[in-house]
């Protein structure tokens, strides 16, 4: 076990939600570490959809999932957060009212005066195919997410899926790839309906191919997947065999609480459950904020996420200070917060 890290506050989870909270913790002079399993910070907007558009974030009209994170990157520089990427809490002990002990997959240990879990649904794993041995093209030619568009320009796509992602992508790969074929399981789309409406549009124009069927097997030797083949959802059960150069596949998610699960606190459907005006959980002293929690009217929107953030601060604040006031703080006209972001006074 490495030496303890000390900080006011450590945050579970470095996606959206989680970075914007080290903004509304610096405002309030916290210090704060992330902890996080993927490499990088960015949660869901960078595993998932880096390149697609984001039109629900207050004054900016547009943005991609990849734009949206360089900017609360760059938002939260002046407090000079610090990250441990690419590991999991293992641990996490209640010492005192404001002492916790958490330790690491990578065996470092941090003190804390309070924590945040902003993780998300939690780990998550894409649903995969079931197809026996499959997995071996599996971050060559199989997909369960896009990085580079351009990846695939002139090749025979083949994306399996009838949700937001899949056909999301579909319209985005339509004047790239040089053949692009649709396959859902059935006549049931999970996507939102004008998106529906334009891929069915461009089927019926001839420059995608939309079908309903579900895999069945695949031909390719041990490094090349060469085609997929089809059980069709029509009445004589058909089969059709698809060549292919690349299968990107979106099923949707799986989430796993993983660890929470044993942290006593209270959960209601696999979320955390939470105090409103401070995003207070059931045990004093820990924060649950983003998708992660749950409460009547909630919302799973990362605009949702930067509110409950903000009141979680301000709760926090109160918790360390208990005999000061806590008054709200604006960034126009407040000297002190100005001088935490290290901008000339107005």
């Amino acid at each position: 076990m490495t030496e303890t890290i000390k900080t006011d506050v450590v945050i579970i989870g470095a996606g959206p939600v989680g970075l914007f909270q080290v903004f509304e913790l610096g405002l309030q002079g916290i210090s704060c570490h992330l902890i996080d399993a993927l490499p990088e910070p960015g949660g869901q907007c960078i595993e998932l959809y880096p390149d697609k558009p984001i039109y629900d974030i207050p004054a900016v009209p547009e943005c991609t999932g990849q734009q949206l994170i360089d900017n609360l990157m760059q938002q939260i520089k002046p407090f000079d957060p610090v990250f441990h990427m690419d590991q999991t809490v293992d641990t996490l002990e209640k010492v005192d009212e404001q002492q916790f002990i958490i330790t690491t997959s990578k065996n470092q240990r941090f003190e804390c005066r309070a924590v945040i879990i902003a993780a998300g649904a939690g780990s998550f794993t894409p649903v995969r195919v079931r197809l026996p041995e499959i997995d071996r093209y599996e971050g060559k030619q199989l997909r369960y997410r896009v990085r580079d568009p351009n990846e695939f320009k002139g090749k025979r796509v083949v994306i399996l899926g009838g949700g937001d992602s899949a056909l999301d992508w579909a319209l985005s790969l339509v004047d790239i790839a040089g053949e692009l074929t649709v396959v859902n399981r059935t006549e049931r789309f999970r996507a939102v309906e004008a998106t529906v409406e334009k891929v069915q549009a461009l089927a019926d124009e001839g420059r995608l191919s939309l079908l309903l069927g579900a895999a069945k097997s695949f031909d390719g030797d041990e490094t090349t997947l060469r085609s997929l083949t089809f059980e069709m959802r029509d009445e004589e059960r058909s089969s059709k065999t698809i060549e292919l150069d690349n299968l990107l596949v979106f099923f949707g998610l799986s989430p796993k609480l993983g660890p929470i699960e044993n942290w006593g606190l209270e959960l209601e459907r696999k979320a955390i459950t939470i105090r409103q005006d401070t995003y207070e959980t059931s045990v004093p002293g820990i924060y649950a904020i983003g998708d992660i929690n749950t409460y009547e009217g909630k919302k799973k929107l990362i605009l949702s996420g930067f509110h409950e953030a903000a009141l979680a601060a301000y709760g926090i604040k109160q918790v360390f200070e208990p005999d000061k006031k806590v008054f709200v703080q604006y960034t126009t006209t407040t000297p002190s917060v100005h001088e935490k972001l290290g901008v000339a006074p107005t």
